[in-house]
């Protein structure tokens, strides 16, 4: 049976905010340039959503997918997710993160606490600096 989805004002004005900010992420993220020693140029806010993304659907993966023409499922939670790797670092942060994502907007049972914690861990280890 799948969880009702919280209409709330304050519910809906959350995730807003979160679409928002994906919004603003992909948006800065687009601008940012590196260039490598070798003077090649690389998009440094790409390769990090990818990285992301890459965790999200091989190691998280709350619905079970297995066709990699769907890998982008979850580019929605890879804001939220950078978000805290670029702020707090917080493990469980993480973890509360994606098991809310879970419960309130995907609507699946919730992963086991030792997959989350493997999750955050893998994600923690991302380098994340655009510099």
């Amino acid at each position: 049976m799948r969880a009702q989805t919280d209409m709330s004002r304050e519910a809906v004005t959350y995730r807003l905010k979160q679409m928002e900010g994906l919004w603003l992420l992909g948006k800065a993220l687009r601008k940012v340039k590196v260039v490598s020693k070798n003077g090649e140029r690389k998009d440094r806010g790409l390769e990090i959503r990818a990285a992301i993304r890459a965790v999200l659907f091989k190691q998280w993966n709350p619905i079970a997918l297995t066709d990699e023409r769907m890998v982008d499922e979850y580019d929605a939670y890879i804001a939220p997710i950078y978000r805290i790797l670029v702020t707090s670092r917080d493990q469980k942060q993480i973890i509360e993160t994606l098991m809310r994502i879970e419960r309130d907007e995907i609507g699946t049972a919730l992963s086991d606490s030792n997959k989350l914690r493997s999750v955050a861990t893998r994600l923690l280890e991302l380098n994340v600096t655009i510099n």
